[in-house]
């Protein structure tokens, strides 16, 4: 793995411990358990405000861990990290292999800021080798909360449930206002085509989103339209 500006690998956290979200939701604990939790969440939270702290503009990519670099929707993040990167933005991702590792790559590769924020799972998720830097999580809402909270864009390609979860989050945000509108694009048209059917089809039809909803989910069917709609 290529040096990491500074960003110590696999440093240990202090005060993490195995699987501590899936103890955390376990069930009921005592009083003195969820303020141990609580206490280490905040350390995660200000370990990631101190690492990840950026000065221009950035763009989060969501998108599946299980694509190989032979793959045409790896081919097409590392071609989206490399565009964007071009464009002046920094590209954010949650630092693992497939998709977030394509567009981190691309970003490298054209000279651009590539950060990560990793997850730590039961089945290790190494960081992808092409971080400039990265800070790893053991919470899943913390690590959300700074691929949100950096970002002024967001690109969503073909993924599975972490996707569709992280893609949904930032389009609740912005329908309930705690977000400001920045773009959110879905990248390859045909992935989602069903997708966008089931929105209009039928939570547009029954009234539980609204015409204003269905639009805050962009399509772009290339790589130039989707940087095209992240940079205005």
């Amino acid at each position: 793995m290529e040096s990491m500006s500074g960003i110590s690998q696999g440093m240990p956290f202090l005060g993490m411990v195995k699987d501590a979200e899936r103890h955390f939701l376990a069930g009921r604990r005592g009083r003195e358990a969820d303020l141990e939790s609580a206490v280490r969440y905040f350390l995660e939270f200000l370990r990631g405000f101190e690492l990840l702290d950026l000065d221009g503009p950035c763009v989060t990519v969501f998108g599946s861990a299980r694509f190989d670099e032979d793959h045409p929707y790896y081919v097409m993040a590392r071609d989206l990290g490399r565009r964007l990167a071009e464009a002046g933005h920094a590209v954010m991702t949650g630092g693992g292999p497939g998709i977030m590792e394509a567009a981190n790559r691309g970003a490298r590769e054209a000279g651009g800021v590539s950060i990560g924020c990793n997850i730590r799972l039961p089945h290790e998720q190494s960081p992808n080798p092409y971080l400039d830097r990265f800070v790893e999580f053991d919470h899943f809402f913390v690590r959300k909360v700074m691929l949100v909270k950096y970002s002024t864009a967001f690109v969503v390609l073909p993924g599975g449930f972490g996707t569709l979860d992280e893609a949904f989050e930032v389009i609740t945000l912005t329908q309930t206002g705690k977000l400001e509108a920045f773009p959110i694009v879905a990248l390859c048209s045909g992935f989602w085509d069903e997708l966008d059917d089931f929105l209009r089809r039928t939570m547009l039809r029954e009234g539980t989103i609204d015409g204003e909803d269905i639009a805050l989910l962009r399509r772009a069917k290339s790589v130039e339209e989707a940087v095209t709609m992240v940079s205005v």
